[in-house]
């Protein structure tokens, strides 16, 4: 018995019969070894048209008897070339179609999986108590907010005392600092006496209320007083 016949008169395993019918994937292993079964028939035609065209050729006018045979079987495996090439294509529309079917029933069932384990997971799950959660966490959330601007503000640590006061204070300090700088500082004192009318031979480092340099001689101690006791002498 051929494969088609087998095929079409429900030859498969007892197991497939015992379920009642085939499984998608035994079906669509039946109709690739159809289409493959198929195309090597279409194979074994197209030779033997090409064979018998060539024989058609080679007996030409010589023996028309076996030329005209030749072309009527070549007639007839083109017919069956045709027929095959029909039966593929409403095998492989069959076979698409299965396959989407297989592939959408494995979808749904694929879906109907998450749709149990969605409602397992929402059998516990209580909408009122899902609400009064949500609320906790707003809550909690406006809370830590609340407590974030509290500790980053600036702390107002001696903010009661007045800072225009402050600063009037400091300008008082300031100015008694100035004042008392300068009490500190020495003026030169003035001689009683009048300069001599004349001018003498007098060293300039002598003259230390005329001077704000201090005398930066190197004569003799010696030397210096008695320069002094001249001045005091003549100015007398």
């Amino acid at each position: 018995m051929s494969k088609i016949s087998r095929f079409f008169k429900g030859g498969g395993s007892a197991a497939s019969k015992g379920r009642g019918g085939p499984s998608p994937q035994e079906a669509l292993a039946r109709l690739r070894e159809t289409e493959e079964m198929l195309s090597k028939k279409q194979e074994y035609l197209e030779t033997r048209i090409e064979r018998e065209l060539a024989l058609a050729r080679q007996h030409g006018t010589k023996n028309k008897r076996a030329a005209l045979q030749a072309l009527k079987r070549k007639k007839r495996y083109e017919k069956q070339l045709n027929q095959i090439d029909g039966t593929l294509s409403t095998i492989e529309f069959q076979r698409e179609a299965l396959e989407n079917s297989h592939t959408n029933t494995e979808v749904l069932k694929n879906m109907g999986y998450a749709a149990q384990a969605m409602k397992k997971v929402h059998e516990n799950m209580d909408l009122n108590k899902i609400d009064d959660l949500m609320q906790d966490i707003t809550e909690q959330q406006d809370v830590a907010q609340e407590i974030s601007d509290a500790i980053s503000n600036r702390a107002a640590f001696g903010d009661e005392f007045d800072e225009d006061e402050l600063m009037a204070e400091l300008e008082e300090l300031e100015q008694e600092e100035l004042n008392k700088g300068m009490r500190d500082v020495r003026l030169p004192s003035v001689p009683s006496t009048s300069l001599p009318s004349r001018p003498g031979k007098i060293p300039a480092c002598h003259f230390t209320f005329l001077m704000i340099k201090p005398c930066s001689s190197t004569r003799k101690r010696a030397e210096d007083e008695d320069e002094m006791k001249k001045l005091a002498s003549w100015a007398s």
